[in-house]
């Protein structure tokens, strides 16, 4: 069956109506950063994409979440982009398109791209120890001993050092990575994959090799070029009014509650935490997934080389089990989606991305040339990566095909 054949469902005539007024704007006109298309222009639905907003607020009136907002692209255009619910309940503040998000880990990706940035210009090399750039390293011991061979930094970006700690920072980013280097080390460097702190070390050898402030060479060889003016550690006043409240369940799950998490002291002198600390809008993460894959490069500019990129988002760890989905693998920062099943079972083998502590999701489908950007803000719910608000919404996104 065709999808135009396919039965709409309990599709309500209001978000109809809202859908089809965005997608008949036309690619002509610029929508959140990207063109916006109707559906049609790159062989869509419609009709399955308006789906999208009513599920959402499905999971809002089941206290799942406050709110979401959802963004699919297709062929570097934007055919998708709705906001439902609320950014701060107490205050009956709406989510907007624009609304600003803590994304946590989805972070990770990104300061894996400074790093190969700086190795395009020659001035790293994967193989190199950290030990090279963080002197702190010579003395990295597992069991009392010196491990087997030193820490690399393809090691750092794939999960697969031994470095344990947690996510946040303890200081200034200096301050951090030494304290990450003085912890004995899990296991031997390449034995296993464990989910760590290494983008962490990664963000302070950035540093170190541009000779600038981490979070500086992000706002000029990443965020400037690919006009990400939302997308930073430190949002402005004005930015700070946009940002999502954190949500998390309620007493017996019959209502949610705001919480804090370990950004939302927005101190300006807060360091930058490369592993999980920016804030962001899913019309900025669809510019920087679009870079990505466009092999590096969003129209004019060149971020990344393309054979960068393809590094980056090939399966590096094997047979290692890796993640929190089942038939995952890891790239250089990146999860890929190794052999679909269960919340990933839509998308194509080779898929990649990432999610955040606080439930944000957004992956690329290259065979299909798709973007999938899913912005809420709760936690103490199950996992995140596996939540049923990520699988319905990839789902009807693959379905308006």
């Amino acid at each position: 069956m065709s999808a135009s054949c396919r039965p709409l469902g309990p599709v309500s005539i209001a978000w109809m109506i809202f859908y089809l007024a965005a997608a008949c704007l036309g690619s002509g006109e610029a929508a959140d950063g990207l063109p916006l298309a109707s559906p049609s222009e790159v062989g869509m639905d419609a009709a399955r994409l308006a789906e999208i907003p009513p599920r959402m607020q499905s999971f809002v009136e089941k206290h799942q979440i406050a709110g979401a907002v959802t963004l699919v692209a297709k062929d570097g255009k934007i055919v998708h982009v709705a906001a439902v619910g609320m950014a701060d309940l107490a205050n009956r503040r709406p989510l907007e398109k624009d609304t600003i998000f803590a994304i946590a880990s989805m972070t990770k990706p990104i300061t894996a791209t400074a790093v190969m940035i700086l190795r395009d210009e020659g001035r790293l090399s994967l193989e190199d120890p950290v030990a090279d750039y963080l002197p702190a390293f010579k003395e990295a011991r597992l069991a009392g001993k010196p491990p087997a061979r030193p820490i690399t930094m393809r090691d750092l970006m794939t999960h697969t050092s031994g470095i344990g700690g947690g996510q946040q920072n303890q200081g200034s980013l200096a301050e951090t990575v030494d304290a990450l280097a003085a912890q004995p080390l899990q296991f031997q460097p390449g034995e296993k994959w464990q989910y760590s702190p290494g983008l962490t070390v990664c963000g302070r050898v950035v540093e170190i090799v541009a000779g600038m402030p981490y979070e500086q060479f992000l706002a000029e060889r990443i965020f400037k070029p690919l006009g990400m003016n939302d997308t930073t550690f430190h949002p402005t006043p004005e930015q700070q009014k946009r940002i999502a409240v954190l949500y998390k369940p309620g007493p017996e799950g019959k209502s949610i509650e705001p919480t804090e998490h370990w950004l939302s002291e927005l101190a300006p002198d807060r360091s930058p935490n490369p592993s999980g600390g920016l804030f962001s809008t899913a019309a900025d993460l669809a510019r920087f997934y679009q870079m990505i894959l466009g092999g590096g490069r969003l129209g004019a500019a060149r971020v990344v080389s393309n054979d960068a990129v393809r590094e980056m988002t090939r399966l590096q760890t094997g047979d290692l089990k890796t993640g929190f989905t089942s038939g995952n693998g890891w790239g250089l920062g990146w999860g890929i989606v190794r052999q679909p099943q269960g919340v990933t079972e839509m998308l194509s083998p080779g898929t990649f991305g990432h999610g955040g502590a606080f439930g944000t999701q957004g992956w690329v489908d290259p065979q299909r040339r798709m973007i999938f950007v899913l912005l809420i803000q709760r936690t103490g719910f199950d996992n995140g990566d596996e939540s049923d608000i990520r699988a319905v919404f990839q789902r009807l996104a693959v379905d308006a095909l």
